[in-house]
């Protein structure tokens, strides 16, 4: 049986001064051994050593560039080999990116991938002792920038070369994130001794018939030692209950195996049925029998994925298709959810991923500016049954096909797709993000005059790699990408699209003009939790503009934009308590208005993937979750679109209308109340309205005049409540009601309508009790009763309380109305700190800092 010895345990790391040493390395560090784990990278091991201080905290960032300019070397001892093995080997699963690995002084290998793995046979180099082990890495800027100036300039949205190299590109910095340039033995190092023969590869080919039998077709490739190459072998595969044995001939490498599920239970996305995962299991032994040589692992489901991009009265579509079902997906984009990836554990993953499906998310995107993450991500998404839609790692700039890069992406590609193709979560390759709309529409096309960029090998290599290794998965070019070069690629009638004009250039209400068949990225900024700031920033008193904020904040004329993007909606914020407000605010309504929008318009738009879920580092961004795990307001409203239900008032050809967006399974038959009211909270007309929606529909009704004509539109504003009027929402123990008068509690949802801009609406000044009682151990819960209308309330519980979290986000309170807030990790609740961390849009008119 094949022995893994992990070489986690007794490694030191160095700088290497053979090249230079940067003048910002602290003196001494020359020479000096500092203890290293494996997995890890460099610059967690000079903090963890009290050499270099944490780069997410104020601006040492600007301090630690000097690390991703210098070489590095680790070192470690590699144990005798175990004579009753035929073989050893070295192997690596990561390592970040360009190094030379040497063993007792000989060089076995270089490496310059990031998201490859290296196996090296040891053999004989372990055969009389233990032997020094030392992988020395070269700056990936060294390695970038030659390759640079041996094939020419290419465009990059980015000032730095990561397109050059086959490292983790956000290393190098993003719009909403630091640049720290890693190395490190950044996956699992081992030792692996074996005889005869080993599982090289197993590629699971999972589909069900048209009688619902589960095929598994399991292709295996073997690794022989040279006494192993004459000999028979036997193969036994199982899946669930089944299986089936195969013998193998003497010299071959490469055998098929089929197994039948008969019956097989099928995995679906989140909410649309259950997600049966089976064992599958690969043994490799002897014709003699006697133990096992090699064992591989996975689980498998069983599920049909295909992807409809046929041609409609719209353009053509871009629809996911599930076992037969269209879906409609409720994406998020995933970053790597920490700039040094070693740091994120399988637990990590599964909270995160745990927020998303519980804000309603049924697919994840990963990003191809980040990493294949690792098996725990895709084992968890199985799980819970959230899509995942897989870049191939090309991001924002223009690639050289030229070598050494094509032979380094093409051994990528196909290792990569063996690794995750058993996963019943993965439902589509993407060949990029942004590179063939930077081509047509960013002058790249002008600027390259005729240099390779990327093409090849979205239009060529990867659906090749895919269509012979996966052909199971529908592969896309890119994101955005029309699925044709007689069309720009970002266009909204066919294929996907990216909404960026908005945020950048344009107001949200821009939402509104198109409808996209699938929007991949559109998103709106927000700072963080004003708790997640004032961890990561020493300066006081924090203001939207102080130095310290401007550095946590990667984009372009990033406060800018959010300044601008508040002008139309509300009069200017004065001082920074209610900036930070406005600005959360404003994103979570950005969001609502283009999701609203979109969904509404089911089947001709399949889907929406927000920009972003997570953060890498306390900063200003798109992301839901900030950088310190915090619940932007943005989750809680992402909480309520990508509900089963989702009720809207829209507006259709000038006539304002309400519509009832269904993603469930049975079918939406309600009465909604709606109501035009006073800004005083006089009911002015109200009308009962029917919708029905069948199962994974959207009906609509127009609503009556006496209702949508407004007297002085600054006065009057709609309600529509599909539980008649109620007089209380939230509940001690549910998080159902939810944000922006938009909320559902006890089956019943809430849409409001306002006609003007709130920096025009006659708000009263907001009134409202507020009462505190605790509820259990570090718990509290905080009841709001309005006297008046009050707009948006808000309760931050990061003010209260570092670790506070509440259980839903911000809503709309007509007179007489309540909401309850249920907040755990408050040991200490008192009414006058509550009050002091509620904001709404008609009270802020009170300076908080």
């Amino acid at each position: 049986m094949k022995v893994r010895t992990p070489m986690s345990q007794g490694w030191t790391l160095r700088l290497n001064t053979d090249r230079h040493t940067p003048e910002q390395a602290p003196p001494g560090l020359a020479g000096t051994a500092v203890p290293a784990r494996v997995p890890g990278c460099v610059h967690t091991d000079l903090m963890a050593a009290g050499l270099l201080a944490d780069p997410y905290l104020d601006r040492n960032e600007d301090e630690a560039s000097w690390v991703g300019r210098a070489d590095w070397t680790y070192v470690t001892e590699l144990p005798r080999r175990n004579g009753a093995f035929e073989r050893a080997d070295l192997v690596f699963d990561g390592l970040d990116t360009v190094a030379a690995v040497h063993v007792g002084g000989r060089l076995l290998g270089r490496t310059r991938n990031m998201h490859r793995s290296y196996r090296f046979d040891v053999t004989e180099l372990l055969t009389d002792g233990p032997a020094p082990l030392e992988v020395a890495f070269t700056s990936a800027y060294v390695e970038a920038e030659e390759v640079r100036t041996a094939l020419g300039e290419r465009p990059n949205s980015y000032p730095e070369p990561f397109n050059y190299v086959r490292k983790m590109a956000c290393s190098f910095g993003w719009d909403w994130g630091p640049t720290l340039v890693t190395a490190g033995v950044w996956r699992e190092a081992r030792i692996e001794q074996w005889s005869t023969a080993r599982l090289a590869a197993v590629r699971p080919h999972v589909t069900v018939a048209e009688d619902g039998t589960g095929v598994a077709e399991i292709v295996v490739d073997l690794d022989r030692t040279a006494t192993g190459r004459d000999r028979a072998l036997r193969l036994v595969a199982a899946v669930g209950d089944a299986s089936t044995e195969i013998a193998v001939a003497p010299g071959e490498h490469t055998v098929t195996m089929t197994v039948r599920v008969p019956d097989a239970a099928l995995w679906w996305p989140r909410g649309y049925g259950d997600q049966p995962l089976y064992g599958c299991t690969v043994v490799l032994g002897d014709c003699d029998g006697g133990e096992a040589l090699d064992t591989w692992e996975r689980r498998i489901g069983f599920r049909t994925i295909e992807l409809d991009t046929s041609a409609d009265e719209h353009g053509s579509a871009f629809t996911l298709r599930v076992n037969g079902t269209a879906v409609f997906a409720r994406g998020v984009n995933w970053i790597p959810d920490d700039v040094f990836p070693t740091r994120v554990t399988p637990d990590r993953y599964r909270a995160r991923l745990t927020q998303a499906a519980e804000a309603g998310v049924d697919l994840v995107r990963v990003w191809g500016g980040g990493i294949y993450e690792d098996r725990a991500f895709y084992d968890v998404c199985d799980e819970m049954g959230l899509m995942v839609w897989q870049d191939f790692l090309f991001a924002c700039a223009a690639y050289p096909e030229e070598q050494p890069l094509r032979s380094e992406i093409e051994a990528e590609a196909r290792e990569n797709v063996v690794r995750l193709m058993p996963h019943p979560s993965l439902v589509l390759w993407n060949g990029n993000n942004e590179n063939l709309w930077g081509f047509a529409d960013w002058e790249w096309e002008q600027t390259l005059a005729g240099d390779s960029w990327g093409e090849g090998y979205y239009l060529g290599l990867l659906p090749r790699v895919v269509a012979q290794t996966d052909p199971t998965r529908p592969y896309w070019a890119g994101s955005p990408w029309s699925g044709s070069w007689d069309r720009t690629p970002n266009d909204p009638d066919h294929g996907t699209a990216h909404s960026w004009e908005v945020w950048n250039r344009r107001d949200y209400s821009d939402y509104l003009a198109t409808v996209p068949r699938f929007v991949a990225e559109f998103g709106w900024q927000a700072p963080p939790a004003l708790a997640t700031l004032e961890r990561a920033l020493s300066e006081r008193p924090l203001t939207a503009d102080s130095p310290g904020m401007l550095h946590h904040q990667k984009a372009e004329d990033g406060n800018g934009k959010l300044n601008r993007g508040l002008a139309p909606h509300f009069r200017e914020p004065t001082d920074f308590g209610t900036w930070h407000y406005l600005t959360q605010l404003n994103q979570a309504r950005a969001v609502a208005a283009g999701v609203e929008h979109w969904r509404s318009h089911w089947p001709r738009c399949a889907g929406t993937v927000l920009w972003q879920l997570n953060d890498c580092w306390p900063v200003t961004s798109w992301a839901a979750i900030d950088g310190d795990a915090r619940l932007k307001p943005l989750y809680y409203e992402m909480r309520r679109l990508y509900a089963d239900r989702l009720l809207t008032i829209q507006d259709r050809d000038g006539e304002l209308v309400l519509v009832g967006c269904n993603q469930g399974a049975a079918v939406w038959d309600t009465t909604a109340t709606v109501r035009r009211i006073g800004a005083d909270g006089t009911v002015l007309a109200h009308a009962e309205v029917a919708l029905k929606a069948a199962g994974r529909e959207v009906a609509s009704a127009g609503l009556p005049e006496s209702v949508t004509q407004f007297g002085d539109v600054r006065e009057e504003f709609l309600v529509a409540d599909t539980w008649g009027s109620p007089r209380s929402w939230g509940s001690p123990r549910s998080s159902e009601a939810e944000s922006g008068g938009e909320a559902e509690s006890g089956g019943g949802l809430r849409a409001v309508h306002f006609p003007c801009a709130d920096r025009e609406f006659a708000y009263p000044t907001a009134s409202y009790e507020v009462r505190v009682s605790p509820d259990g151990e570090n718990d509290a819960l905080v009841t709001v009763t309005a006297d008046t209308l009050v707009r948006d309330l808000l309760l931050q519980a990061d003010r209260l309380d570092a670790h506070a979290r509440t259980d839903h986000g911000r809503v709309t309170l007509l007179p007489g109305e309540s909401v309850t807030w249920r907040v755990s990790g408050w040991p200490q609740p008192d009414a006058e700190a509550a009050r002091a961390a509620l904001f709404s849009v008609n009270g802020v008119g009170e300076v908080r800092e």
